[in-house]
């Protein structure tokens, strides 16, 4: 149980982020999360939560804004006292093209939501988290099975992955474990927003167990980086891919 843990989450209204934060509440913890575009969407997972006698919080904050990430933070600290869990989820998602094709503009969009927001989130963490806290970034399986098409996706997420691997070393004196989860082909709006309905029955067909993750299926690995049977686990990258890679 994660009873009298706080916890902020990035990208918290859909997919991967919402079944972690329907997660965490459901175990015990109060959690804010962010969201960019979709209020509904927010809302819907703020009734859920509620519903089941969850405690959270949604704010609307882009991240790919420059100080976004910081303010963010300053809010969930202020509406939670203190903290002690950071997942970052949210992700840029852009449509796949080739690097000859791929302008710079797309570079610095992925780079800046998916990278420099995780970098100060850490930062933010590092200098205010409680001892025997938590971090667990979300990464991705195409950092060790890269596909064409996302240069600027797979980058982004293997500097997460190294900043993850940093942050391990420098706050463990503090018993503060620091994680990757990297998910394999997940049923989310963003999959299947970049794939075709074929691609996703093969990739179903290469996964060892037979199928596409659900959200819920990287939602309890977080959830147990996050409690107290994670606490001997950082540095890692825990790959929930079904055996994908």
């Amino acid at each position: 149980m994660l009873t009298d843990m706080t916890a902020v989450v990035t990208g918290g209204s859909r997919g991967i982020g919402r079944a972690i934060v329907e997660r965490l509440c459901r175990d015990g913890a109060e959690v804010v999360f962010n969201y960019a575009t979709s209020e509904e969407a927010a809302a819907d997972v703020v009734r859920a939560v509620q519903a089941s006698g969850g405690t959270v919080r949604a704010i609307r904050m882009d991240l790919k804004e420059r100080d976004a990430a910081e303010r963010l933070m300053e809010a969930a600290e202020a509406h939670l006292g203190s903290l002690s869990l950071l997942v970052n989820n949210a992700a840029v998602s852009f449509t796949p093209s080739p690097l000859a094709e791929t302008e710079a503009e797309v570079f610095d969009d992925v780079m800046a939501g998916n990278t420099r927001s995780v970098f100060l989130t850490m930062r933010y963490a590092a200098r205010h988290m409680r001892d025997e806290g938590r971090i667990v970034n979300i990464s991705t399986m195409n950092t060790v099975r890269p596909v064409a098409g996302i240069g600027p996706y797979a980058a982004s997420k293997g500097a997460i992955e190294q900043l993850t691997a940093v942050a391990a070393r420098e706050l463990g004196p503090r018993g503060i474990t620091v994680n990757t989860v990297s998910p394999g082909a997940t049923d989310t709006e963003m999959l299947r927003g970049t794939n075709p309905p074929q691609a996703l029955q093969t990739v179903a067909g290469m996964t060892p167990l037979g199928r596409l993750g659900q959200p819920s299926d990287v939602a309890d690995v977080v959830a147990f980086l996050a409690s107290p049977d994670g606490r001997w686990i950082t540095g890692q990258n825990l790959r929930a891919t079904g055996g994908l890679a």
